[in-house]
């Protein structure tokens, strides 16, 4: 693990993006939502519009992933947000979307001769010295990839949600336990973020069965299309079930609807990754429960019309 030092150096890094182009105000008295908790969601929320997840943060207008991005939801009156962990080699948790840090930071200009550039290949002082906002424009230079106590300490001083991914659980054995000590060390595992704040989710069924066995009050979800004779299967250990919206239809999401998850509530279904009018409204009609977008304003404007 670091060293006090070493999180000092992340923890003054992590953000930092005065005078950047802001994302569109929030309408006044967007409403609050509730894409997680497992006894929040009744009758009531048939007849309301899908709630709004921003990917990776409000990723269409900040570099994903960053605490900028938090903030950038945050302005436009977004609770929920989604992120992406990994592991880094001397065992810290980061917010990353891909394996390799080349796309999202300036990895290849600082450590050159360390290609692919593995996360799990370096320490978090060395990633924390990354560049993680110059690729998406020069007005976020400076800014540098979270840790998962960050992002979570950014979540909370916004008062926001999270959907949190389990992201290439194979690469990081063990990673579901140091999840979860992060989360209860930083106050999220207390009853009222546990009720109403976080959901964990990933492509690995494995994964998300580990993690509902080590907390079971925990909500979670699936990402995927499970057939569907197989969705009791993933009712016993899962909340939710979140395909790419390609993937989706009425009869599907219908199916999913009429089984009870792993907390005795109907079963989710938060769709990923819609980013236009057209699709928001496509599924908004298939009777989806969220829908995850890197422009939440433009979806939750389609999905209210």
């Amino acid at each position: 693990m670091l060293t006090l030092a070493v999180t000092a150096t992340l923890t003054a890094l992590a953000s930092g993006t005065a005078g950047v182009v802001q994302p569109p105000a929030a309408p006044a008295g967007s409403p609050a939502a509730v894409v997680g908790a497992p006894a929040a969601r009744a009758g009531a929320a048939a007849a309301a519009a899908p709630v709004v997840i921003a990917h990776r943060g409000a990723s269409g207008y900040a570099p994903e992933n960053t605490l900028a991005a938090v903030d950038a939801a945050h302005r436009l009156g977004v609770d929920w947000v989604e992120n992406d962990v990994q592991r880094t080699k001397d065992g810290e948790l980061v917010i990353v979307h891909d394996d390799s840090l080349a796309r999202t930071t300036n990895v290849e200009q600082v450590f050159p001769g360390r290609a692919p550039w593995k996360i799990k290949d370096f320490t978090a002082a060395e990633i924390s010295r990354l560049d993680a906002g110059s690729w998406f424009g020069s007005a976020y230079a400076g800014a540098r990839v979270p840790t998962l106590k960050q992002y979570l300490q950014r979540v909370d001083r916004n008062k926001q949600k999270l959907l949190m991914e389990v992201k290439n659980p194979a690469l990081y054995p063990g990673i579901e336990k140091d999840i979860l000590k992060v989360l209860r060390a930083q106050g999220w595992l207390d009853a009222a973020h546990v009720r109403s704040r976080l959901v964990v989710q990933s492509f690995d069924a494995a994964s998300i069965r580990s993690v509902h066995r080590q907390h079971t009050g925990l909500v979670t979800g699936f990402l995927g299309t499970p057939k569907v004779a197989d969705l009791p299967k993933y009712a016993a250990f899962t909340d939710q079930i979140n395909p790419q919206h390609t993937t989706l239809s009425t009869a599907y999401v219908t199916a999913v609807h009429k089984l009870k998850g792993a907390h005795g509530q109907r079963l989710r279904v938060n769709t990923w990754t819609v980013d236009d009018a057209a699709n928001a409204r496509k599924v908004k009609g298939f009777g989806v429960d969220g829908v995850i977008t890197n422009r939440p304003d433009v979806v939750r404007a389609a999905m209210r019309g």
